[in-house]
């Protein structure tokens, strides 16, 4: 795929440099290359890159919006996939300040589903194995994925359980499903006739809980969870084009998504009939906005700030402490490993390094990825914050080169 530098809108500059900003031209058109280099060799047909620190944000728009398609925008929109599982755990943290969950209450006042838990005496067993759950599901528990249900790395049909959740014909258990017919209620009354993988508290297990976040936070705030968002979250951060949807007078702006498969790209949702052209059944607290770059700096920057967007106070510094503090046992960690990465630990609905992240981040990093190749990392100590979107899905767990090498350079840059 040959990639013309000139019919991009190349590097712009979004804000005026910081007085002082130590600035690399020369490493700014490094980065540049670096991501024209990948779009060149097939990665992706286009993206959107993001680098901010304090006030000043750098932009790099390259390529298409599909192979054939319109040139990449800067307001594109895509689909962030696991990038909302952060957001998810801001809408839960604003229901805890507003009174109406705690992080320690067992979550069976409003999801009756889940009490009484059964749990598997051995994955390897049958499904009617199990013992008695030790404890309830906590809030907490779901913010750290530790809730025992999660998506299981391994082939299809090699424990009894994943013949049932094929059966159930659920979302939680891998990429989300916008054509998923059932409802949030339906979703979880199906779900909770699984017994869990592990016990509450005890192993960390991806992606699950933030879908159970979802039912959570509609019931507690009585409405739904996307109308929660807008008014919470998006419409107070400006985020007007984050949503579980895409209307049809923004369609145009939509990428077009693609996955991997024999060496080349196979369209995998098309913008105007695909899965976001319309309103999901189940709003999915693990994968399901779409967002664009400016939209979802908006909300990081709201969690550097410790909570707080232009003067005012969305969520309390100590909530975001909470948020961005790892929470996991170092064998917790190791078992996630595949997933979260080598010296990765988990907050609330996102990352946080306690080691350098393989793209050379410092601990205290904070940040994830969406599957559907988009990626977000923060040192919250520099206030520097990378964020680049593609329209490619990952191969597997763990980001591409294009991800480390994109926050190498803008570490560089940043002096």
């Amino acid at each position: 795929m040959t990639i013309n530098r000139r019919e991009t809108l190349g590097l712009l500059g979004a804000a005026v440099a910081l007085p002082g900003a130590a600035w690399s031209q020369a490493t700014e058109n490094e980065m540049e290359a670096h991501l024209e280099e990948a779009l060149e060799a097939g990665h992706a047909p286009g993206l959107v890159g993001l680098l901010a620190q304090g006030k000043d944000v750098r932009t790099i728009v390259l390529g298409r919006m599909a192979v054939d398609g319109p040139p990449m925008q800067r307001d594109s929109i895509f689909r962030i996939a696991s990038m909302t599982k952060p957001v998810t755990t801001v809408a839960t943290m604003m229901l805890v300040a507003d009174g109406k969950l705690k992080l320690d209450e067992p979550v069976d006042r409003l999801l009756p589903e889940l009490v009484d838990r059964k749990v598997l005496r051995s994955l390897d067993g049958p499904v009617d194995d199990t013992v008695p759950a030790r404890r309830a599901i906590t809030v907490e528990d779901l913010l750290t994925f530790r809730a025992g249900y999660g998506l299981l790395l391994v082939p299809p049909g090699t424990y009894p359980v994943q013949k049932d959740i094929a059966r159930l014909g659920i979302v939680g258990f891998g990429p989300p499903d916008p054509h998923m017919p059932y409802d949030g209620d339906e979703w979880l009354k199906r779900l909770a006739t699984l017994p869990l993988f592990a016990q509450p508290g005890e192993r960390w297990l991806y992606t699950t809980a933030s879908n159970i976040l979802g039912v959570l936070i509609a019931r507690a705030a009585g409405e739904s969870f996307g109308d929660f968002l807008q008014e919470r979250i998006f419409r107070p951060l400006g985020m007007k084009d984050t949503a579980f949807h895409v209307p049809q007078a923004k369609i145009e702006r939509l990428v077009t998504a693609y996955r991997p498969k024999d060496g080349s790209l196979e369209v995998w949702d098309e913008p105007a009939t695909g899965g976001w052209s319309k309103p999901p059944a189940f709003e999915q607290g693990d994968g399901g906005l779409v967002s664009t770059a400016d939209d979802y700096l908006a909300f990081v920057r709201m969690l550097l700030a410790a909570g707080e967007h232009e003067g005012r106070r969305l969520l309390s510094a100590e909530a975001v402490a909470a948020m961005t503090r790892d929470h996991l046992t170092r064998t917790q960690r190791k078992d996630g490993e595949i997933i979260l990465q080598e010296g990765q630990g988990w907050g609330y609905g996102m990352s946080v390094a306690v080691d350098k992240t393989p793209g050379g981040g410092p601990a205290g990093t904070i940040g994830w990825s969406g599957g559907f190749g988009t990626k977000w990392q923060s040192d919250p100590a520099r206030q520097l914050t990378t964020i680049l979107l593609t329209q490619r899905m990952f191969d597997g767990p763990k980001p591409v080169t294009i991800f480390n090498r994109f926050e190498q350079d803008a570490r560089r840059i940043a002096g």
